[in-house]
């Protein structure tokens, strides 16, 4: 993620910044007078309002482009729309979730992502729905038949090949971590 910052104008705004951004956990993959780039993460997003109290801590001031706020808001709306799947179990089309909410053509809002986030919104999305998978292997009881219907997959196949594609690592891994966190948990309980 690029990151527009106002006020760095010397050598010691970005050894400070850099010092701040490390204190944070964040990975710089560079930095420059009035820019850093940051590695993505998922939570990213989530501290920008702590970035953004940092920033004015020391002066400076976090400048959002439209393009950049417009990234924001669709990626907002995937986690939206993996929400909503989640709690109604109905399949969200995510192509007009995101159209309909930010009035443009989702053609041009998928170009527009993968110009400022170098991939593609489909894989975005897919992405994050994955990370969603991992969570509920290993922290609920769902099988994969339950999050195939919950995330809108065709079938526990498609799934599973996604999975496997995009982690390297089938459900059954998942699931042992789950199993194996139980079995912590249930020998920690006998101590007691």
């Amino acid at each position: 993620m690029i990151l527009l910052i106002k006020g760095m104008v010397c050598n010691r705004c970005i050894y400070v910044l850099e010092q701040e951004f490390l204190k944070l956990r964040f990975e710089i993959i560079d930095i420059e007078l009035g820019r850093i780039v940051l590695k993505d993460t998922e939570d990213l997003t989530m501290h920008l309002s702590t970035i953004k109290s940092m920033l004015e801590k020391y002066g400076f001031e976090l400048l959002f482009s439209k393009t950049q706020e417009t990234v924001e808001k669709i990626k907002e709306l995937v986690e939206t729309g993996i929400t909503m799947q989640l709690d109604s179990g109905i399949p969200v089309r995510f192509s007009l979730l995101i159209s309909n909410k930010l009035n443009k053509s989702y053609d041009a809002l998928s170009a527009l992502f993968s110009s400022i986030e170098g991939e593609t919104l489909e894989k975005y999305i897919i992405l994050r729905k994955i990370e969603k998978i991992k969570e509920l292997l290993v922290y609920t009881n769902q099988s994969m038949s339950q999050i195939t219907h919950t995330l809108g997959y065709s079938s526990p196949a498609h799934l599973s090949n996604q999975l496997k594609k995009y982690t390297g690592f089938t459900s059954s891994y998942y699931k042992q971590i789950r199993r194996d966190k139980l079995a912590i948990i249930e020998e920690q309980s006998d101590k007691i």
